[in-house]
């Protein structure tokens, strides 16, 4: 996705080196990554990204290097058991990929992703499939230009996930979630807790009750509210609040007795049975980080309407596997 590898883009744009990128735009079976995934080649030979997960990397690299000492853009098939010697069993994922490898876009077209995405705004990116392969970038898929066949990927805003209690686990989450591209908020009414300067760069810091800053900034469906606090005069009108503005995930940290006192206060508040509490995966872990890992690990989970077991006892896909995504 461009998301993924859009800051070593941006980077390197910015250092005036040149980038390449390559593109899974198709596939005729199923792969471990999904369709839109990215790798950005940049001419001192750093790269960064994936197309399939490891297993056609070095082949995707050299043609990104030869777009960037001028070979023209061009759509690469690639599978990924071509190479293997006449004994060796192909891989499961071994469907041909189409790899679309082309200069990075130029600079209207970057300025224009970089803008939305340090702004969080949703955006739409096409890639013509045919020379020129010419880029195209507007707010929503619609409004781009009707050219076919085209490649599009819509970035949407991030996903908003709300720390109540500037606590330190709230800092091990918030930084945590950085790579899972979560837009993170911690609320505290606490003037030292706020001041603490424990927090990651990047974070949004409030100081503020964090109910009444729900509900004047109420959660969506795609939000994720976890109350950290361990204050109960805290994280109980923060429960209410997020229930009450739809958060898609409401979580609550604390151990089984706490979450039972917990449930006995706020009997009768609307959407109760959606808490989840205690709040985080059963990872049998005890450290801070192993704590936050939990925790992220069913905002994800709960994110993707997954219940967030073993992947060795689902029979449900592991991850996405269309084979086309022309606009």
């Amino acid at each position: 996705m461009l998301r993924e590898v859009w800051w070593f883009v941006d980077a390197h744009r910015q250092a005036g080196r040149p980038v390449a990128l390559a593109r899974l735009v198709a596939r005729d079976g199923p792969g471990a990554r999904p369709l839109g995934s990215t790798m950005a080649v940049a001419a001192d030979g750093t790269w960064r990204g994936s197309v399939s997960g490891g297993c056609v990397e070095a082949v995707i690299v050299e043609a990104a290097r030869a777009v960037l000492a001028g070979a023209a853009a061009h759509v690469l098939p690639v599978t990924p058991g071509e190479f293997l010697l006449p004994w060796e069993e192909a891989p499961a994922c071994s469907a041909t990929m189409q790899v679309l490898v082309l200069p990075a876009p130029p600079p209207p077209v970057h300025d224009a992703i970089t803008v939305a995405l340090r702004r969080d705004r949703p955006v739409a990116v096409g890639i013509g499939l045919q020379p020129p392969y010419q880029w195209s970038v507007a707010p929503t898929r619609a409004q781009l230009p009707d050219s076919h066949p085209t490649y599009v990927e819509e970035l949407p805003r991030r996903r908003h996930l709300v720390l109540t209690g500037a606590t330190d686990l709230a800092a091990v989450v918030a930084t945590l979630a950085e790579p899972l591209d979560l837009a993170v908020s911690v609320i505290d009414p606490r003037p030292l807790h706020v001041g603490s300067g424990a927090l990651p760069a990047g974070v949004r810091l409030v100081r503020a009750w964090p109910g009444e800053w729900l509900t004047r900034h109420p959660p969506g469906p795609g939000d994720a509210v976890v109350t950290l606090s361990h204050d109960p005069r805290i994280d109980d009108q923060a429960i209410r609040a997020a229930l009450a503005g739809g958060a898609g995930h409401v979580a609550a940290l604390g151990s089984r007795a706490t979450h039972t006192q917990r449930l006995r206060r706020l009997a009768g508040t609307p959407g109760l049975d959606r808490l989840a509490g205690p709040a985080g995966l059963d990872l049998g872990g005890a450290s801070l980080a192993e704590a936050a890992l939990s925790i992220l690990a069913e905002v994800v989970a709960a994110g993707n309407g997954r219940a967030g077991g073993r992947l060795r006892d689902s029979r449900l896909p592991i991850g996405v596997h269309a084979t086309t995504a022309h606009g």
